[in-house]
């Protein structure tokens, strides 16, 4: 007990520089956990991806539609058990801020598809009859305050117009990772529209949702489906749904990566950060150290009182950079659009990174200032004037 007030103590004796490198290494924690939270949120989506789950998108890039009457042919597929479908509509709800993912899909197909959508019998059935009906998350219910009966008016943008939808279902996320800020309507209310300002245009959808029955022959499935589109004015490119969330993610690869690389530069800040305070420390008690060996004083004792108050100030700065990491994900998971990252949350090996990184800089911070005081002759510690 002695011991850890004198080390306390010790911490303490220039408290300007203490309490700025405490606040410095609580910063630099802050940062490593939201960067580290950034890059694991990231690839929440490619983790919760089904395995039986295949996506067929236009083979040039998944910007272009693929023709309405490619369905019936994928669903005659061997080892296809259902086939649905979705457009991406975009538009505008309130104004450009307001980001969320909304979709004309069929509805006969698409919750049998993705049942993770969580909707009830007589909400679905009710979406399924009214042409002009959509179905909502229940993260965007809550956001915009929208019940059963509401009406939703869109600004289109890619499908210029004034689309109004009447909300007749809210759907919950069966998992934490189902993203739950989507809205879906009829594709066939979409292309009724479409067929009205432009005239002779046949049906066109973005991208099809297959559902097979055995995972472990997705891939034999997926060449037998884009055999049958090979030489095609539109031909396809069938993958598994986690190879094309993948495909997302290899575009902002480089952004991933930099910010990983950054996640750890930190760290090298953080002990120079520490490394500084403690040289300084132990160069100002150089005499003290020579007084220490004189009354017998171990070499033990002195890497105990130096690497102790050396872990004693980066316990508190990760301690206190940890204890403020947790609300300020929660405000970034506030003002990030749910869309981007289905679960925006410090994960437990984040935390223990943080944690083993304040540990360790406390040590290897403490290990040059140890050197330099058991190196020091006690005759050239007094002389020493510091």
């Amino acid at each position: 007990m002695k011991i850890f007030k004198l080390l306390l103590k010790n911490s303490l004796r220039h408290k300007l520089r203490t309490f700025l490198t405490i606040l410095g290494i609580a910063i630099a924690v802050i940062a490593f956990n939201v960067l580290r939270t950034v890059v694991t949120a990231w690839s929440v989506g490619v983790e919760a991806s089904s395995a039986n789950r295949l996506i067929t998108r236009q083979a040039i890039s998944f910007i272009f539609t693929l023709p309405y009457a490619y369905r019936d042919k994928i669903a005659q597929v061997q080892g296809v058990e259902e086939v649905t479908f979705a457009n991406w509509f975009q538009g505008v709800y309130i104004d450009k801020n307001q980001f969320f993912a909304r979709l004309a899909v069929d509805p006969e197909t698409l919750f049998r598809v993705y049942p993770e959508y969580l909707i009830s019998e007589d909400e679905l059935a009710t979406f399924k009859k009214e042409r002009n009906s959509c179905v909502i998350g229940i993260d965007i219910a809550k956001k915009y305050d929208l019940k059963i009966g509401d009406v939703m008016n869109i600004d289109g943008d890619i499908y210029p117009g004034n689309w109004d939808f009447v909300v007749k279902g809210i759907y919950h996320p069966r998992d934490k990772t189902t993203d739950a800020t989507q809205m879906f309507f009829h594709w066939t209310y979409l292309d009724e529209r479409i067929k009205q300002d432009m005239p002779g245009r046949d049906g066109e959808v973005g991208w099809y949702t297959i559902k097979i029955s055995d995972p472990s022959k997705a891939a034999a499935v997926s060449e037998q489906i884009d055999k049958l589109f090979k030489n095609s004015m539109a031909e396809t490119k069938t993958e598994t749904e986690r190879a094309f969330q993948q495909g997302f993610l290899q575009s902002t690869s480089s952004i991933i990566t930099s910010m990983n690389v950054i996640s750890f530069v930190i760290i090298g800040i953080i002990m120079l950060v520490l490394g500084n305070t403690m040289i300084m420390a132990a160069r100002e008690r150089t005499r003290e150290y020579a007084v220490f060996k004189t009354l017998g004083f171990s070499a033990r004792h002195l890497v105990g009182l130096i690497m102790g108050e050396s872990l004693i100030i980066s316990a508190i700065g990760g301690g206190l950079g940890l204890a403020l990491t947790f609300p300020i994900i929660a405000a970034f998971a506030e003002f990030i659009p749910k869309g981007w990252f289905p679960i925006f949350e410090i994960e437990t090996i984040t935390i223990v990174f943080s944690v083993t990184a304040a540990l360790m800089i406390g040590i290897l911070a403490s290990i040059f200032p140890i050197q330099k005081a058991l190196r020091t002759k006690i005759v050239d510690g007094f002389r020493f004037v510091g």
